[in-house]
């Protein structure tokens, strides 16, 4: 058992001043069998602490639900940063950003009829409470004072750029603590005074979140915090990426630059990101900041470790830097050689559609007005109704979240999208079967838009009239994979959302990058675990398997693709391919 305190300009391990050299590494975007890789690269790198963020979200998917198992083995991931030697910094939130699906918060959360969002209300702190003490229970007999790994955990996550109330993050400060959590607490907020004040609580270690001007920024954090040890708690070496835009990426020279800077300064650091992962699911977030912009599924951040967990130029940058500060020698042995990755194509085969016969899709269910998709507890839902309009008609929506696919009689009429800000598109006639797939893109991670409903919002109408008299099917995203045991039998391909499978052979199962930039618009399983969403727009243009999700011998992959599926053939390539970058 350690001691691990905040001292008058240090941290404290043992009466002994202690920097942090830590780098973010999320759990939950990385196969649990590649956790010990990770860690054991982070280490090779120079850092002493690996930290984690905590997604609520995907831990209580259903109020009353904690998972844990799998890629949520919090307490699995935890023990082998022990293992590995290395400390741990947790960030439970409630919320965390991260680019991921509402922050972290559960839609769930949201349907509770005046619920507050971030702030001191009754309803929005009982939920907090009851899922705070479910995960510092994993958390609480893996600090470092009782012989683990954990040195901080941090309370909310950059909360002056979103409120200011006190009283609420002395709520959450007071419930981390009454879990029996004992290791010092920190807040993180970007280095604006505002933000500083707003975000900060007396008592508790406030720490920045920056990527440039580390000098300037350290400066103004000690301005708001005359005594303590200096910390960037999101040291930015990279960006994240939208559907749509260039590749994210910061130069190696200049990355390197900024980190030796802020080091020698005295302070702590947390690399964000050390090795990003994968967004797999459906998890990635988007932002909105007057255009909807929805997040890729590769968060790759242009960190030291790709997508795929392989060393960059960045990652031998740092460790030199990193070197230099190190209490510690660094371990020159470079980290082990990754296996190639086959090159390969297969057809797709045994086409099902979803507007042939959506019953083997969900459950069917009939509402006079359409129902949000919360409503149904889908991402994804097919919607139909009888129009009986002479002649052309326009079909109007209050609002679009996120994306609509509209049929007439079985064929394509057009595209309404919310980043494009659509409300409206006219039919060639106004009789027959209407028929709308209705696609949520991912929930807003930041700002004011975090826990907004999904789906078509506001009046309905055709020309004047509202539209009313609907059937819906909640398509169960995580069944699509077994359509082939409930189906009629494949039909051949046509128009709308359609799903495909194929087998195909591994010899040792290695990593796999699955292109897809001669598909449309969809999403990919591998033997039943969701790779994620794909889309011809980019910049993304391969999907990242994991080696651990294949098997020897044959292997079943899954596409569901929304639009058209011009060339129903999955081709494996080398490596990852994450588009143009930007000039």
């Amino acid at each position: 058992m350690s001691d691990f305190a905040i001292g008058e300009s240090d941290f404290l391990l043992d009466g002994e001043p202690f920097r942090i050299l830590s780098g973010a590494l999320h759990y939950f975007r990385v196969h649990p069998d590649l956790w010990a890789d990770r860690i054991d690269k982070a280490r090779r790198m120079g850092l002493n602490t690996i930290e984690t963020y905590v997604p609520w979200n995907a831990h209580s998917p259903r109020r009353g639900v904690f998972d844990t198992t799998g890629m949520l083995d919090l307490g699995r991931f935890l023990d082998e940063v022990a293992a590995a030697g290395l400390h741990a910094i947790v960030r439970p939130g409630p919320y965390i950003c991260a680019e991921w699906d509402n922050g972290g918060l559960p839609a769930w959360l949201f349907q509770e009829p005046g619920v507050g969002v971030r702030r001191y209300e009754k309803q929005f702190l009982a939920a907090v409470e009851e899922y705070l003490g479910q995960v510092l229970a994993v958390v609480r007999p893996r600090q470092v004072d009782q012989g683990g790994p954990v040195l901080l955990v941090q309370v909310e996550n950059e909360y002056g750029a979103f409120g200011n109330d006190q009283e609420y993050l002395e709520a959450v400060a007071a419930m981390i603590r009454e879990t029996g959590i004992t290791v010092p607490l920190v807040t993180v907020d970007q280095p604006v005074p505002e933000m500083l004040t707003a975000g900060g609580l007396d008592g508790v270690l406030r720490t920045g979140s920056f990527g440039s001007r580390s000098v300037e920024r350290l400066r103004t954090l000690r301005e708001h915090q005359p005594t303590g040890p200096l910390m960037c708690m999101e040291f930015w070496d990279g960006w994240f990426d939208h559907w749509g835009g260039p590749h994210h990426t910061t130069g190696v020279e200049e990355a390197a630059r900024e980190l030796d800077a802020l080091l020698a300064q005295g302070a702590s650091v947390n690399i964000y990101m050390f090795h990003g992962g994968t967004n797999f699911g459906l998890t990635s977030g988007a932002d909105d900041k007057g255009v909807f912009r929805p997040t890729v599924t590769s968060y790759d951040y242009d960190a030291p470790l790709d997508e795929a967990g392989r060393p960059t130029a960045k990652y031998e940058a740092f460790r030199e830097v990193l070197s230099r500060y190190s209490s510690t020698p660094v371990d020159a042995s470079p980290p082990r050689a990754e296996a190639p990755a086959p090159r390969f194509t297969v057809a797709l085969g045994e086409p099902v559609r979803l507007l042939a016969d959506p019953a083997c899709w969900g459950a069917e269910t009939c509402h006079e007005v359409m129902p949000s998709l919360d409503d149904l507890q889908t991402r994804l839902a097919l919607f139909r109704t009888e129009i009986t309009v002479d002649g052309p008609a326009l079909l109007s929506v209050g609002e679009v979240r996120d994306r609509v696919l509209v049929f007439l009689d079985g064929a394509p009429v057009g595209v309404l999208e919310r980043e494009r800000r659509d409300r409206a598109l006219m039919l060639p006639h106004g009789r027959g079967r209407l028929e709308l797939v209705v696609e949520d893109q991912g929930r807003v991670n930041y700002g004011p838009r975090i826990g907004e409903p999904k789906g078509l919002l506001g009046d309905l109408r055709l020309d004047a009239e509202p539209l009313t008299g609907w059937t819906a099917w909640a398509v169960d995203l995580d069944a699509v994979p077994n359509l082939w045991t409930s189906a009629p039998p494949a039909s051949p391909a046509g128009v709308g959302p359609t799903a495909w499978r194929t087998s195909f052979p591994v010899g040792e199962p290695v990593d796999h990058f699955l292109r897809t930039d001669a598909w449309g618009k969809g999403i990919a399983w591998v033997n039943g675990f969701c790779l994620g969403r794909y889309w011809h727009r980019g910049p993304q243009h391969t999907l990242y398997v994991p080696g651990p999700v294949l098997r020897p011998g044959d292997n079943e992959l899954v596409v569901l693709e929304l639009e058209t599926m011009v060339d129903p053939t999955a081709t494996f390539a080398a490596g990852l391919s994450l588009g143009p970058v930007e000039d």
